[in-house]
């Protein structure tokens, strides 16, 4: 890439680096915000796609990060079980002060506050995943196992009305 990365993919590039992890991230010229957008930047399935949503926890206000498949829709039920406590929307607002990005572009590492997280046992069918790297066209290619290392996440069943 001949321009620099944007000052939050930069960050995730470095704390991927300190980590001893050599993934590469890259940035589009076109939005990588949804999972589709993604998948069609990068040239690989939708399933490849870990999509980061972020949770507010009812009553404690934590943040949980649920990292999912992009080919399927979260369980919230499911999630709310693992973590013992419900599960409300999180505003724009909440996302940025809770994790330092914004939507569209939340990492699964590199968060102001650590979140608890969950991960969606789909993505390990696949060899190679892609996460948003701190920003809305930034993505890093990595392993299912890479993702549940750096993000000490718990594998979970989290897909909603999805074949399995």
């Amino acid at each position: 890439m001949t321009q620099p990365l944007r000052p939050a993919a930069q960050r995730i590039q470095q704390l991927l680096a300190e980590r001893d992890y050599d993934c590469q991230v890259v940035e589009f010229a076109e939005t990588t915000r949804s999972s589709a957008d993604a998948a069609a930047a990068i040239g690989c399935e939708v399933a490849q796609i870990a999509k980061s949503l972020v949770f507010r926890a009812k009553p404690s206000g934590r943040a949980v990060l649920v990292i999912a498949s992009g080919a399927n829709r979260v369980d919230e039920k499911a999630v709310a079980a693992a973590l013992g406590e419900g599960l409300g929307k999180a505003d724009a607002e909440f996302v940025r002060d809770r994790t330092g990005f914004a939507i569209g572009g939340v990492a699964p590492i590199g968060h102001a506050t650590p979140p608890v997280t969950f991960i969606d046992e789909d993505l390990f069918r696949h060899e190679t995943i892609w996460a948003a790297a701190g920003t809305p066209f930034s993505v890093f290619r990595l392993t299912p196992a890479q993702l549940v290392e750096m993000t000490a996440g718990r594998v979970l069943k989290l897909a909603a009305g999805n074949p399995a």
